[in-house]
């Protein structure tokens, strides 16, 4: 049997003494949770760096093969991070940021109000065959395409949201116009839209959007679902996000309305 696991939880991982493996399934899900509980307890703190692969198991009297791999899913996590030539250091917790839901603005100008620098991975962009859900929100009529703008949201190295917009072809006939903002784009063209329907849900990622967003998979997210329309009505965007759930808040002001107050209790 490669090494042990014994009942108390405990062991500072800068001590230098044995690391005690909480008990319960194989040893590097073990090793796994203890380095999460020791990050939890502040053991460990963001920017800390870990004992070299060798010291570790030595000290949890495991193989560096278990070392490895609990700590490869770690970095996947985006509990951990790896740099090339200095070893692995515990992640900087995420930013959370706050987002206003009464006003219309894109990612973008969101967070250029905030000075926040943000980019964008481009994930898809180009015209394709609607799917049916696509022809329904946007009206298309039969033989239109639809132009999808996908990507991944960041703000330096850390990925805030994955958006997925859809316009008719006709809005937007060339995808690779777009650089930057997609209302910006749309303002310059004379499509910026006036009004949207926004939906918000509690969502659990799934295997795809969790690696793009470097959270554990099942993490805690957020479903966003914008239509978007012009002054005339016509819907011009139909946008599905999904946003980390450890990085942002958004943010309601609520007013009472006239006359709300008369014959209450």
């Amino acid at each position: 049997m490669e090494g042990k696991a014994v009942t108390d939880f405990g062991g500072n991982i800068f001590a230098g003494g044995p690391v005690i493996l909480p008990p319960g399934g194989p040893l590097y899900l073990q090793l796994k949770r203890w380095i999460v509980e020791s990050i939890s307890r502040g053991l460990i703190n963001p920017g800390d760096a870990l004992p070299s692969e060798r010291d570790l198991a030595l000290r949890a009297e495991v193989s560096r093969v278990t070392v490895r791999k609990a700590v490869q899913q770690l970095v996947q996590d985006g509990v951990l991070v790896q740099r090339h030539g200095s070893g692995t250091f515990v992640a900087p917790p995420a930013q959370r940021v706050e987002q206003s839901l009464s006003q219309l603005t894109s990612f973008t100008e969101d967070m250029a109000r905030r000075g926040m620098a943000v980019r964008a991975e481009w994930l898809e962009r180009g015209l394709y065959i609607p799917s049916p859900e696509e022809t329904v929100v946007l009206g298309l009529g039969s033989g239109e395409k639809v132009a999808r703008i996908n990507r991944l949201r960041l703000t330096g190295d850390t990925p805030l949201a994955i958006e997925r917009a859809s316009l008719a072809a006709t809005i937007l006939p060339d995808p690779l116009a777009i650089k930057d903002s997609l209302y910006k784009h749309l303002d310059k063209t004379g499509n910026r839209p006036v009004r949207a329907i926004q939906r918000i849900r509690a969502a659990n990622l799934g295997e795809e959007d969790a690696l793009r967003l470097q959270v554990p998979v099942g993490s805690a997210g957020l479903s966003i679902e914008r239509t978007s329309y012009l002054a005339s009505g016509r819907v011009i965007e139909y946008t599905r996000s999904i946003y980390r759930g450890d990085t942002y808040d958004f943010v309601a002001e609520l007013r009472l309305g006239d006359g709300s107050t008369k014959g209450a209790a």
